[in-house]
Order: C-alpha cells, then sequence, then structure tokens
C-alpha cells in the first residue's frame, strides 16, 4: 500500500475544489470590517431618505453589529443542518447544492446599494452565513474522507488554509484603491458569486466520497472504481476491507442522533472532545487580536495600519502552510499544545505591552512582535486541527451528527465573543487578554489529559480507542491510556 499516500491529480482537483468553499467562510468573515464606515454612511443615507433624519448613533451602532453578528447566526443554523444534507445527497452533491445560497447572498448583497435597503445587505450576510456554515461542515468530512490516512492531517490543514486565504484576499480586496471605497463596496461584497461559480463548474468533475458509496449506499464497485482514481493505483483492497468492516458495524447499529452522542457512553467522551477542541479555537481569544491590532499598530507609528493588519493576514497564511507541512510529521495533539501555550505567553506579552504602552514608547514594538507570534500560534495549532480532527473521532455513522454539534459549537462561541468582546474589553481594557490567558491555559489542561493522538491511524482504530476507553470508565479515562491505545506497535508514535 505505498502507493496509497501518495498525492495524485485527481486526489488535488477534488480536494481543491472542496476547499473553494473553506475560502468562502474565510473571505466572508474578513470582508464587512475594511468598508465598515462606508456601510454606515450608507446606512445613514437610506435612514435619511426614508425618514428625513440622519439615524442616530446608538441605532446605527444596533444596526452594524446586527449586520456583522447575523453572519454567524447563519452559520450557526447551517452548520447544525450539516447532517440533514450529506446523509441524504452525499458530500459532494451536498456542497453544489449549497452554492444555490452563495449565489442568492450576492445577489442581496451585490444590489442592496442600487435597491437602497440596507435590509437586503443583512439578509444576504445571514444567507451567506448559512452557507459557510454548511460549508464547514462538508468540507472536512469529504477531504477526511478521501484522503489516504498518512495525508489525511496535512490535507485536513487545507481547510484552515482556504479560510486564511480567504480572509487575506478580503483584506486586500478592501483596500480603498481596490473595493474597499464608496462605489465600488456592494461588488466586494458580492465576489462571493465567482468563487461559488468556479466550484459548481469544478465539482461535477470530482468524485463522491469512496466511504459515503460504500457504508451509506452499499455500491462497493463504484468506491473501488472512485478509491483507484484518487490514490492512482488498483491495489486498493485494504482500504476496502477497511470500510467493509466499518459498514459491517454500523449494520448492527442504528444511526446515531446528536441525544444519542451525548447520552452514549460510547460517543460521550469523543464529543466532549470535539466540543472543547472547537471552544479553544473560538475562546482563545483571536478575534480579539485582530479587533486590537489596526489599533497598536496606529499606536506604533505605522502610517498605514491597514498594511500592518494585511501582514498579520500575511503570517497567518503562512503559519498555516507551516502546520501543512508538519502535521503529519509531529501529529495533532503536540501541535494543539504547542500552540495553546505560545498563544498563552504571547497573550501574557500583549497585556504586559499594552499595559505599559502609555509609559514606555517601545512598548508598541513589543506588542506588534506579541501579536505576530499569537497569530503564528493559532495557525500552528488551533486554527487548523479542531476543524478535521473531529472528523477523525468519529466512524462513519455517528460522524455527520458530531460534525454538525462541534460546527454549531464554533459559530456559537464565535457569535459570543463577536457579541461580548466589545462590552468587556470597555470594562477592562488591556487586561481582557488576561481572561484569554487563563482560557488557554485551561484548553491546555485538557489537550494534555484527554485529546488523544490521531495521527496514522484508521477511522475505526480511534474510534475502537474511544469504546476501549469508555468499557473502563469515564473516571479512568485519560490521553495517555487512550494514546497507548491508538499507538500500538508503531514505533513513530
Amino acid at each position: 500500500m505505498e502507493c496509497s499516500g501518495k498525492v495524485t491529480p485527481q486526489l488535488m482537483l477534488a480536494v481543491g475544489t472542496a476547499v473553494i468553499g473553506s475560502l468562502q467562510f474565510g473571505y466572508n468573515t474578513g470582508v464587512i470590517n475594511a468598508p465598515q464606515n462606508i456601510i454606515e454612511h450608507f446606512y445613514n443615507e437610506t435612514w435619511i431618505s426614508r425618514f428625513s433624519e440622519p439615524i442616530s448613533q446608538s441605532t446605527l451602532t444596533a444596526l452594524w453589529s446586527f449586520s456583522v453578528s447575523i453572519f454567524s447566526v447563519g452559520g450557526m443554523f447551517g452548520s447544525f443542518s450539516v447532517g440533514l444534507f450529506v446523509n441524504r445527497f452525499g458530500r459532494r452533491n451536498s456542497m453544489l447544492m449549497a452554492n444555490v445560497l452563495a449565489f442568492l447572498a450576492a445577489v442581496f448583497m451585490s444590489f442592496c446599494k442600487l435597491a437602497t435597503s440596507f435590509e437586503m445587505l443583512i439578509i444576504g450576510r445571514f444567507i451567506v452565513g448559512l452557507y459557510s456554515g454548511l460549508s464547514t461542515g462538508f468540507v472536512p468530512m469529504y477531504v477526511e474522507e478521501i484522503s489516504p490516512t498518512s495525508l489525511r492531517g496535512a490535507l485536513g490543514t487545507l481547510h484552515q488554509l482556504g479560510v486564511v486565504i480567504g480572509i487575506l484576499m478580503a483584506q486586500i480586496f478592501g483596500i480603498e484603491s481596490i473595493l474597499g471605497n464608496a462605489s465600488l463596496w456592494p461588488l466586494l461584497l458580492g465576489f462571493t458569486l465567482l468563487p461559488a461559480l468556479l466550484q459548481c463548474v469544478l465539482l461535477p468533475f470530482c468524485p463522491e466520497s469512496p466511504r459515503y458509496l460504500l457504508i451509506n449506499c452499499n455500491e462497493e464497485s463504484k468506491a473501488c472504481s472512485v478509491l483507484m482514481k484518487l490514490r492512482g493505483t488498483d491495489e486498493v483492497s485494504e482500504d476496502i476491507q477497511e470500510m467493509r468492516e466499518e459498514s459491517q458495524k454500523m449494520m448492527r447499529e442504528k444511526n446515531v442522533t446528536i441525544p444519542e452522542l451525548f447520552c452514549s457512553p460510547i460517543y460521550r467522551q469523543s464529543i466532549l472532545v470535539a466540543i472543547m477542541l472547537q471552544l479553544s479555537q473560538q475562546l482563545s481569544g483571536i478575534n480579539a487580536v485582530f479587533y486590537y491590532s489596526t489599533g497598536i499598530f496606529e499606536r506604533a507609528g505605522v502610517s498605514q495600519p491597514v498594511y500592518a493588519t494585511i501582514g498579520a493576514g500575511v503570517v497567518n497564511t503562512a503559519f498555516t502552510v507551516v502546520s501543512l507541512f508538519v502535521v503529519e510529521h509531529v501529529g495533532r495533539r503536540p501541535l494543539h499544545l504547542i500552540g495553546l501555550m505560545g498563544m498563552a505567553v504571547s497573550a501574557v506579552f500583549l497585556t504586559v505591552a499594552m499595559a505599559l504602552l502609555d509609559q514606555l514608547r517601545w512598548m508598541s514594538y513589543v506588542s506588534i512582535v506579541a501579536i505576530f507570534s499569537f497569530v503564528a500560534f493559532f495557525e500552528i495549532g488551533p486554527g487548523p486541527i479542531p476543524w478535521f480532527i473531529v472528523a477523525e473521532l468519529f466512524s462513519q455513522g455517528p460522524r455527520p451528527a458530531a460534525i454538525a454539534v462541534a460546527g454549531f459549537c464554533n459559530w456559537s462561541a464565535n457569535f459570543l465573543v463577536g457579541m461580548s468582546f466589545q462590552y468587556v474589553e470597555q470594562l477592562l481594557g488591556p487586561y481582557v487578554f488576561i481572561i484569554f490567558t487563563i482560557l488557554l491555559l485551561g484548553f491546555f489542561v485538557f489537550t494534555y489529559f484527554k485529546v488523544p493522538e490521531t495521527k496514522g491511524r484508521t477511522f475505526d482504530e480511534i474510534s475502537a480507542g474511544f469504546r476501549h476507553s469508555s468499557g473502563q470508565g469515564a473516571e479512568k479515562y485519560s490521553a495517555p491510556e487512550e494514546f497507548n491505545t491508538l499507538k500500538g506497535d508503531d514505533p513513530d508514535l
């Protein structure tokens, strides 16, 4: 099975096409920030045309906050609906169908200025949030199921790479001289149409997940044919055998519902790990750092802070690429631990630097270094790993429900941070990062004791490890025991 771990053109076409959905998620996360003042001016003009008086500051703030946060609300609904699509229509067809939402959102956002309707912009943001919520479930699941075991982590990281490239594109296109100006900002928001169109053109050339074909549809000949194309070899008997064994186990089980994930001792530990990993991403403080970055760069004397923020986006992308190349060598668990601890240390330096910024001018440079360091450590572990490790922790039966729950928790935490951060920041000032430091250290402890290594293990081996631990009783569970269960005789682990 040496050939099964190689990267083939068909595999890269399938993964690359799927990751367009990740890019859409990143782009629509970051696109609303750059033209904020211009869009607020549009809100005010629309209000004057309707009511013959300027909009009040409190109403404007509420409208803007709603416009930003409605994206996360859409994401929560979308992520929770993942299971409704993937089991009924398949992984590939679900991604194809979701693009209808992207087209619809692009129309609403592109024509909101022409129609003098901020409601259209808000509806468009909600719809593209729905699309993004679905994509954060569809993409990692599809990529994990078509990838060879030896490349699963590296290819799974491409989801996060797509996200950060999307954010970087939004930052660059949002520059005033490009699309972030009073006349072109609707096109900036409506740009989401083009990636959706590209994905619709490419998806028909991509295969359905072989695991879905064999395990869910019982179409072994199709699954075998797809695997041969993806692996670039006729020798796929080992993969097929592993899927057969998982399929036989599924036949003895009824479909796993979301309540059963929490009630059954077989799944309880793994769903807890999945949820905590998602929370470690969103409650790490990464959004707060990006919120602070422009102000910090201004204090440091950077004449064009928007370019420094783009620089942080470049660091974001570069270290995701680093994670891509090292995740299969170092493993998921060590990278997540390194990332969490690095972020905690960076947060301490950032807190000290911001607290002393007015007294010591050179502290502004410490704060800049701390921001870049914080972002880099985020992309080493907490950025990419929670997205794809959830798909690794569950076998085919409970995977859609688990990804729906994990995605819902991720989007809910995102919404919570987005809505509450400004109020907490007003209360605590720069010391707000102490909260994130405590949370990061808590997630570090949880990861050390509870999160197993999944590198090089099949989906069934990982699930078996959790079943073994649940059989011993939840109180006896620990990541070192689980790690030894999964390690087997592999001397490299």
